[in-house]
């Protein structure tokens, strides 16, 4: 918090900052004399009539009254990572749209357009990287035209939590009634921790997902389209560990996207008989080894803030929380049964 020369904290910010990363500590109204406080860091997103909404790294909102603040001040935009790829969040989500690409896109100024006739809703939505080139309303209703006309609701995929990310758009569209879905994070690490892990059962590479890994894979009954996207990307592969008997699924399964130096590990999936021995860990290794051998040295991944245990493995590999987010949907749309 910030302190004044006479050691009293002080309240150093206004309604002018917001848009940027702040710190503030508020007084609880907890009805006991001795005062008990709360610390709130993340974006100011708004100050009117006395009310400061300030949005979190996760993606949640914090409303604050400003007569129970006791200090602030404006903070860098984003702590420094110490340890794992440096990376900003603009190269990030281009590498990750690249590695899950849509069937058809559309521009809108810096707004990418994206539909794949439904198949989960990072390729049925927009990535919104800068600055529509129309009034945020205006913008808006065509990003409901267009996805109207081909029979989908209308997503945009926010970000929260890194330099760059768009806390002020989440905000504008919370207040015109879009409803926040499916909360998920961006994780970095590094590449050769991953593949120096032990090599284990043996695990098949393919540039193609055969009946066997469909098999495997949750997402049910998929069709052309899926196979499109998930075949996207400028290197994929797929990795599969055989099952037990002939013609049965896969015991684990993964998918990695090679991109320049960066390695996207998604679809990493374990038979639930089978799990916690160890082979999750050892397609990803596997799938580790090839991305290093095309020349990458740091990987991603993406996993949903409600999976607990995707998010020990990947913290036992040394990933970390880069960025949040978030899919918005058109007020009163469907929300459809797709996920991140």
């Amino acid at each position: 918090m910030d302190i004044s020369a006479s050691g009293r904290l002080v309240v150093r910010i206004t309604a002018a900052d917001v848009g940027k990363r702040v710190s503030v500590r508020q007084r609880l109204d907890t009805g006991d004399t001795t005062g008990e406080f709360t610390d709130t860091v993340g974006v100011l997103t708004s100050w009117d009539d006395g009310v400061l909404v300030i949005t979190r790294r996760d993606g949640e909102s914090v409303r604050i009254v400003e007569s129970s603040l006791v200090a602030g001040k404006v903070v860098p935009a984003a702590p420094a990572r110490r340890r794992g790829p440096s990376a900003s969040y603009d190269e990030l989500s281009r590498v990750a749209s690249r590695a899950w690409r849509p069937l058809e896109s559309e521009r809108l100024g810096d707004w990418e357009l994206r539909a794949a006739a439904g198949f989960t809703r990072r390729a049925n939505s927009v990535l919104p990287l800068g600055d529509p080139g129309l009034p945020l309303d205006t913008a808006l209703d065509t990003v409901r035209g267009w996805y109207g006309e081909r029979g989908l609701p209308a997503y945009l995929q926010i970000a929260t939590g890194a330099d760059g990310t768009q806390e002020l758009l989440g905000a504008q569209l919370a207040e015109r009634g879009w409803v926040r879905e499916v909360t998920a994070e961006l994780w970095t690490g590094g590449l050769a921790p991953v593949a120096d892990r032990a090599e284990g059962a043996a695990v098949v590479l393919s540039r193609e997902a055969d009946a066997g890994w469909l098999g495997r894979y949750q997402r049910k009954g998929v069709d052309e389209v899926a196979l499109r996207v998930l075949g996207s990307g400028a290197s994929v592969w797929f990795a599969s560990i055989p099952g037990e008997g002939e013609g049965g699924a896969p015991a684990a399964i993964g998918r990695c996207v090679v991109d320049g130096r960066w390695a996207g590990f998604a679809a990493v999936e374990v038979d639930p008989a089978l799990r916690r021995r160890g082979l999750a860990g050892e397609v990803m290794a596997a799938l580790a080894r090839r991305a290093l051998a095309e020349g990458a040295s740091a990987a991603w991944l993406q996993v949903e803030a409600d999976n607990v245990g995707a998010r020990a493995l990947y913290a036992g590999m040394g990933f970390g929380a880069h960025h949040s987010y978030h899919h918005y949907r058109e007020p009163d749309g469907s929300s459809g049964t797709a996920r991140h």
